[in-house]
């Protein structure tokens, strides 16, 4: 009611004017037609701007998107070329290909392929038996075409049968040939734009375009329109548009680029959907335009109601103004009007508020009546910062538009201190939008932080270091300086997380770290690498023996122990690694590996040590991987093969058993013997398919042996500690035994001291079921461990073999006649058999045999022989050389 009342005090107010438009009707009809081919025009092109502008914004947008896209691709790929290029093996990045280290995806596949182009790992099923190596992306890999990011597609994927785009990576050996790729596909709807399918329009679309074509259509429907070539595309896809029937291109194109990568977004908005509000307001035109025609018939009367008619739209125009300014002022935005000031030259010296709304105004920490009419000069604004924002903002008038996130000086009178700033020409001035995203802001900072600093000590993290070092070394090259990494490991430290718990050895990494932050100079960056690992970079490093010190002060503050919380103390050393720049590399990965190697060979020589890269270090590096791989690959193709070496009764030579000894057919080098090759085993755990494959050769040669009708004796097999600390070592010799079908008493298991030491459950359920099974067990190399008496009481053993040190040590004197007087009588208080092991000479054996040892084993019975030469020994029987006998 108070509407209409105020439309109807309007018309009164106007009623003078009803009685003039009979005279000036004919007048007033020229004008409106005039003002109405103004307004269509005007119409057309603020709508035409602002949809080539919405057509800019949006393929940039979705130019922004997919660099992001290719970039995380892109940081896949790399990631597992380091990890593959660093192991120097790709089976082992296979649990991260298929355990899902990376998120799963439907659309995103990972394959590693080898250089003749068959799939190693994938995560897609079935694609272990693709070859890839006809596709052409891989021969330009192979052929050394390209060294970077390879995008290659749409391609018809041979397992999915759908249409995707690979992004590959070339795989380097050690000695810089080709290894082999790493690819990740994803299929188009992988870089589909993250947008409302509402914000395009019917017959809009968005278009990533590639040289080779369109790989990937965005229509307005929301819909992927799928990938294809520049022949066929969407609405003319990447191709220009085709003008329409009437001159009029059917689609506002725009192309950005994305990025480094050779990606085109192009964006196409409707022109008839653009263009509707003008087609509409054309068709009322043209409806006005009879009812002018009308009224310049119908003169007076017709007149009268066209005066009408127009102060009726008179008041819905205010109204609509009246409702513009209060949703302007109550919008989220900042928006001004400002026009720019000129000398008498005519250059642009200052700008003007022209309009605002209070938002805008607020901004200022002003009402909007204060800040109309205010300059950009009149403003505090720190030093030149004043003239810089008049040199952007004239900028904007030449090219019609500017978009950019800026903060605030402190001494600035804006409010906000982060601020996203929009400017576009409107005819004489700028129309200026502000928004406040100091909470955006913020946030980005707030995430920036968790992603590149470590949550336990503090420290930037690996994250931050992969960002960092690239840079510094630019910086170093470009300053022509020295450039120094350190990886820096806590020595046995697993071992406080393992006695102490988690919570004392993050204490203690928290004390770590302060202790070597307070002892680098200024300038040196100490970051965690994760676990008990830290790096140091350090810039302008000058040369080595400088840096040594730095490392030497480092080793120094954790020479004094660690005091907790609790009053606890804790001895803490480390091992450092370092390398130099440009000397050990010129990249961030090569300064890495190399100080990686350096810290791998300083842990090798001596724990809570520091040693620089050397060649030497990397070539002994490789050579122990060669080695690694070459027991791997004998011990899958079975080069082993058995010697028997007997041991005989002391006093009669008389042959009791035999011992098993493992050695290496190598197809090149011959036999290998042990010493070689056992140590390996032992490190890389390799002695426990390597300790099964004995097993099952000495119950097969014993099943062999007793087929022939030999006089069999029995045959004792060495078990190492770690085997013996397996819950499958126990089962392992039934099965054996059962399948070859030998008696439990001709075999025998000899196993260390330190192999029997631990008091675990595998250790006593192995132990008990080779005693039920009737199995003799013997401590190898007895006294060089350190088994107790009451150890060897409670396992109730068999027999002990005495090392060889003090066999040798019978011949320098008493004293060694009277250590071995006592391991015998201890032995045989105990109820076991005592073993002489490397006997040697008559002088030897005969003071054993004063001495009560039972058994003896050594070159001068025989040394040890291939299992075709073992019958000989079992028919001869008694093995003693006469004089020695006598």
């Amino acid at each position: 009611m108070a509407m209409l009342a105020r439309r109807l005090d309007y018309l009164r107010g106007n009623l003078k004017l009803l009685f003039l438009c009979p005279c000036l009707v004919l007048l007033t009809g020229a004008v409106a037609w005039a003002i109405m081919a103004s307004m269509l025009a005007e119409e057309n092109a603020a709508l035409r701007a602002a949809t080539e502008r919405d057509a800019v914004i949006l393929s940039r947008q979705y130019a922004r998107e997919l660099e992001r896209t290719v970039s995380h691709l892109d940081q896949i790929a790399l990631g597992f070329k380091y990890q593959w290029e660093r192991a120097c093996d790709a089976a082992a990045l296979a649990p991260q290909v298929s355990t899902g280290v990376y998120p799963p995806d439907e659309r995103l596949y990972i394959l590693l392929v080898d250089r003749d182009g068959r799939v190693l790992h994938a995560t897609l099923d079935k694609a272990d038996a693709v070859d890839l190596s006809g596709r052409d992306y891989f021969k330009a890999h192979k052929a050394g075409g390209t060294q970077g990011l390879l995008i290659s597609g749409p391609l018809r994927g041979r397992v999915t049968g759908r249409d995707a785009m690979v992004f590959s990576r070339r795989v380097n050996a050690a000695d810089g040939g080709f290894a082999g790729l790493v690819l990740v596909s994803v299929e188009s709807g992988y870089l589909a734009p993250l947008l409302d399918g509402r914000a395009l329009r019917p017959g809009d679309f968005l278009l990533a375009c590639s040289a080779a074509g369109v790989i990937h259509a965005q229509q307005a429907d929301g819909q992927a329109a799928g990938a294809g070539r520049a022949s066929s595309p969407p609405a003319g896809g990447c191709a220009p548009d085709a003008a329409g029937a009437a001159g009029e291109p059917p689609h506002f194109l725009a192309r950005s680029s994305a990025g480094g990568y050779p990606l085109t977004a192009v964006a196409g908005l409707s022109a008839a959907s653009a263009m509707a509000p003008w087609m509409a307001m054309q068709a009322r035109f043209a409806q006005v335009k009879l009812g002018v025609a009308a009224l310049l018939a119908l003169l007076g009367v017709a007149g009268m109601a066209i005066t009408a008619r127009l102060l009726w739209r008179r008041l819905q125009a205010e109204e609509v103004k009246n409702t513009y300014r209060m949703a302007v002022d109550a919008a989220r935005e900042g928006f001004y009007m400002v026009r720019p000031v000129h000398d008498a030259a005519g250059a642009i010296v200052d700008f003007e508020v022209a309009d605002c709304n209070q938002r805008g105004a607020s901004y200022y920490g002003l009402d909007r009546g204060q800040l109309l009419g205010r300059r950009f000069g009149s403003f505090a604004y720190p030093g030149a910062y004043v003239q810089e924002v008049i040199r952007l903002f004239a900028g904007a008038m030449e090219t019609g538009y500017h978009e950019d996130e800026f903060q605030a000086p402190d001494s600035s009178p804006l409010q906000p201190r982060w601020l996203h700033r929009r400017l576009m020409r409107s005819q004489d001035g700028l129309a200026v939008t502000l928004r406040d995203i100091s909470d955006l802001k913020a946030q980005e900072q707030m995430l920036s932080r968790l992603a590149n600093e470590d949550q336990l000590t503090g420290l930037p993290n690996r994250n931050w270091l992969a960002g960092y070092l690239p840079d510094a070394l630019a910086a170093a090259r470009a300053g022509g300086e020295r450039l120094g990494l350190l990886l820096v490991d806590l020595d046995n430290f697993k071992d406080i997380n393992d006695a102490l718990g988690l919570a004392v050895g993050d204490a203690l990494l928290q004390s770590v770290a302060q202790r070597l932050r307070e002892r680098l100079p200024a300038g040196h960056c100490l970051a965690r690498l994760g676990g008990d690992e830290f790096a140091v970079v350090m810039p302008a490093a000058g040369c080595r023996e400088q840096a040594a010190q730095a490392t030497a002060a480092m080793l120094e503050a954790l020479d004094a122990p660690i005091e907790l919380a609790d009053g606890s103390r804790h001895a803490v050393r480390a091992s450092i690694g370092g390398s130099m720049f440009p000397e050990d590399g010129g990249s961030a990965d090569t300064l890495q590996r190399h100080a990686d190697i350096a810290l791998y060979e300083a842990k090798a020589r001596a724990r809570g040590s520091f040693l620089f890269f050397h060649a030497e270090f990397s070539e002994r590096l490789l050579l122990r991987l060669e080695r690694e791989q070459a027991l791997r690959a004998a011990i899958a193709r079975d080069e082993f093969v058995l010697h028997y070496q007997p041991r005989v009764d002391a006093m009669t030579g008389e042959l009791r058993s035999m011992e098993a000894l493992v050695r290496w057919q190598h197809p090149q080098r011959g036999v290998v013997p042990p010493l070689e090759f056992i140590e390996t085993a032992e490190r890389t755990g390799m002695i426990v398919a390597l300790g099964e494959l004995v097993i099952m050769k000495a119950c097969a040669q014993i099943a062999a042996w007793q087929a022939q009708d030999l006089r069999l004796v029995p045959v004792s097999i060495n078990v190492s500690p770690r085997q013996f600390s397996e819950k499958s070592l126990g089962p392992m010799f039934a099965e054996q035994i059962a399948l070859h079908r030998i008696d439990a008493s001709l075999v025998e298991v000899e196993v260390t001291e330190s192999g029997i030491m631990a008091d675990t459950d595998e250790i006593a359920a192995n132990l008990a079921l080779l005693e039920q099974l009737g199995i003799r067990l013997l401590v190898d190399d007895f006294g060089t461990g350190y088994a107790s008496l009451s150890q060897l009481q409670r396992l109730r053993l068999d027999g002990l073999k005495v090392d060889r040190s003090f066999t040798t040590a019978l011949a320098r004197g008493r004293e060694g006649e009277v250590f071995y007087r006592a391991i015998v009588s201890m032995a045989h208080a105990l109820g076991m058999s005592v073993v002489a092991e490397g006997v040697e000479t008559a002088a030897e054996l005969q003071v054993l045999q004063k001495l009560g040892c039972d058994e003896i084993q050594g070159y001068l019975v025989s040394r040890p022989v291939p299992a075709d030469e073992v019958a000989a020994l079992m028919e001869r029987r008694y093995l003693f050389p006469h004089k020695a006998a006598a």
